[in-house]
């Protein structure tokens, strides 16, 4: 059962734990959230849950005559193994909330993310574009960079 927390990082940490105790093999577990300044980070850890409940739309709605738009993905990868002390990998990505919903590509609050230097939303760029960017893909490559890097394995 997952924890009710606003750190992603305690939310990974006990998801892993959860698992490591149940199976006894290496696993990875990550969770990501969408974090908007000006709701004092709201949907934050609760990503998904307002995807599935509000939609795009219903957090543009939130947003509605809002001049301050900062917002930022936020990534949190937990490793553990039976031989392995359980490790967290971050990654991060700062951006803006867009004034309307943009590109069919992605998946989740894509189409209203745009990171900061680019002028397309997340859902508008290519895979390939999207990961040099991706919260996701920071927090991936520190954790290949880490497994590349251990004795254990």
């Amino acid at each position: 059962m997952e924890i009710q927390s606003e750190d992603l990082a305690s939310i990974a940490r006990n998801s892993l734990t959860q698992v490591l105790e149940k199976h006894h093999l290496p696993v990875m577990v990550e969770d990501a959230g969408l974090f908007i300044q000006s709701l004092r980070g709201f949907p934050g850890p609760y990503s998904s849950y307002v995807y599935r409940t509000l939609g795009v739309e219903g957090v543009l709605r939130l947003m509605k005559g809002q001049n301050r738009r900062k917002a930022y993905f936020l990534s949190v990868i937990a490793y553990g193994s039976p031989k392995a002390k359980p490790q967290l990998f971050t990654g991060k990505v700062e951006g803006l909330i867009v004034e309307e919903s943009r590109g069919k590509g992605g998946f989740g609050f894509d189409p209203l993310f745009q990171p900061h230097g680019c002028s397309q939303t997340f859902a508008e760029m290519s895979l390939a574009v999207k990961n040099q960017f991706s919260h996701r893909a920071q927090a991936f490559r520190k954790l290949a960079c880490w497994l590349a890097k251990a004795k254990f394995l």
